[in-house]
C-alpha cells in the first residue's frame, strides 16, 4: 500500500512541474524580446535611407544615438519588469494581482513610449503623419504587455502549487542572459 501512496505523490509532483511549465512565461518573454530587438535594425535601415537621400550623415548619427538611448531605457525596464513580476508572485501572496497590475502598467507605458519614438522616426521623409510603406514593424506594445501579463497570471496558479525553493528557482531563469535584450551595439549592423 505504501508503494501506491509514493507513486501517487510522485504523479502529483510530476503534474505540478508539468503544469508550471505549461503556464510558463518564458515563451512570451522570448517573443517580446525578439520583437523589441527586431525594431533596431529596422529603424537603423530607415535612418540610413533618409540620410543617403538627404546627403546628410547627421540624420543617421543623431537618430542612432537617440534610438540607443530609448532602447537602453526599454532594456532596463524589461529586466526590472521580469524581476518585479516574479517577486510579486513569490513574495506578495495576498496582494499579487495589485502588485502585478502596477508593474504591467509601468512596462506597458515604457513600451508605448518606445513605440511612439519608432513611429515618429520612421515617418516618410521625416514628415509627421505620412507613414512609410517600406517600414514593416511587428511591434504592438499593448499586445506584447498583455500576452506577458496573461502568462505571468497563469504562472501564479502553478507557483502556488510549488513548495519551498522551487518557487524561487522557477523565476531565477528569467534573469539569465537568454531572456535579456541584446546590447544595442550588437544589433546595429
Amino acid at each position: 500500500m505504501k508503494r501506491y501512496q509514493l507513486f501517487s505523490v510522485l504523479l502529483l509532483l510530476v503534474f505540478n512541474v508539468a503544469n508550471a511549465q505549461t503556464s510558463s512565461v518564458f515563451g512570451s518573454i522570448t517573443e517580446a524580446k525578439t520583437k523589441i530587438e527586431n525594431t533596431v535594425p529596422l529603424v537603423i535601415e530607415h535612418l540610413k535611407k533618409i540620410s543617403e537621400k538627404e546627403g546628410d550623415q547627421t540624420v543617421l548619427v543623431n537618430g542612432t544615438a537617440a534610438l540607443k538611448k530609448e532602447y537602453e531605457t526599454l532594456s532596463q525596464e524589461f529586466d526590472l519588469y521580469k524581476g518585479n513580476m516574479g517577486s510579486c508572485i513569490v513574495n506578495k501572496s495576498k496582494k499579487v494581482d495589485k502588485c502585478m497590475n502596477y508593474h504591467t502598467q509601468y512596462f506597458r507605458n515604457t513600451l508605448g513610449t518606445y513605440d511612439n519614438y519608432i513611429t515618429y522616426v520612421t515617418k516618410k521623409n521625416g514628415y509627421l503623419g505620412v507613414e512609410d510603406d517600406s517600414v514593416k514593424k511587428d511591434f504592438k506594445p499593448t499586445e506584447i504587455a498583455t500576452k506577458i501579463d496573461k502568462d505571468f497570471a497563469g504562472a501564479v496558479g502553478a507557483v502556488r502549487k510549488m513548495k519551498g525553493n522551487s518557487k524561487l528557482s522557477y523565476f531565477e531563469q528569467l534573469s539569465s542572459e537568454d531572456y535579456k535584450l541584446q546590447n544595442f551595439d550588437s544589433l546595429v549592423k
